[in-house]
């Protein structure tokens, strides 16, 4: 999992979260499927753990780009 940090006009505030990155995720490959299947969306999503409060779950994608532009290095 990665240090990710919400963009600035998400509901979350702008404290660090975890995100798992990992393409080859079975949670982030089967979302595509079950998002067609369920809601015929083009969309996945990716797990998020927020150390703050304890709270995880899932951080909607709609491509394997997505929200990769809040991921910062360690020493950020």
């Amino acid at each position: 999992m990665k240090k990710w940090i919400p963009h600035y006009d998400s509901s979350w505030d702008m404290s660090p979260q975890f995100v798992c990155f990992n393409d080859d995720c079975p949670y982030y490959v089967k979302g595509w499927e079950w998002m067609r299947e369920k809601y015929n969306q083009h969309a996945s999503y990716r797990h998020r753990f927020d150390p703050q409060t304890g709270d995880s779950g899932p951080l909607p994608v709609a491509a394997p780009e997505a929200h990769t532009g809040g991921i910062v290095e360690d020493d950020e």
